[in-house]
């Protein structure tokens, strides 16, 4: 089973160059899936549905990219993510960097969360508890 994170990033960065269709080289792990890769929600199943396939787990809906919570009004409001949002976003994503978004927590930016990198880190997580 690939546990090592360099294992994971090279099969996180097929699985998305062939999902989204780009070159490899152009997959980093600080590339946002979104601005710098050019996905649009609908290649977020196509991506959770290949790394099902490519290590051979279950991704629950909405666990590695959670939608429903960004239309409840505790976590959103007036297009921002509330403190609350914050928490329970920071709980969900736990390999996101949240130096920037913290600043200006708009939900226009949250796309912006979902990096290679995320990816690798809820990957290696999940892996390690699987393999208990």
């Amino acid at each position: 089973m690939q546990n090592e994170k360099s294992d994971i990033l090279k099969t996180v960065t097929t699985v998305i160059a062939q999902a989204l269709k780009v070159d490899e080289a152009q997959v980093q792990p600080g590339s946002s899936l979104i601005r710098d890769l050019g996905a649009e929600s609908i290649d977020f199943l196509d991506i959770v549905f290949r790394l099902e396939k490519a290590f051979k787990i279950k991704i629950p809906k909405g666990e590695l990219f959670p939608e429903k919570l960004l239309t409840d009004a505790r976590f959103v409001q007036e297009g921002k993510v509330t403190a609350a949002g914050l928490e329970e976003l920071k709980k969900r994503l736990s390999g996101a960097d949240w130096t920037q978004f913290e600043k200006n927590p708009q939900v226009s930016s949250l796309g912006d969360l979902f990096t290679v990198g995320m990816i690798v880190e809820y990957l290696s997580g999940k892996l390690a508890a699987t393999n208990r």
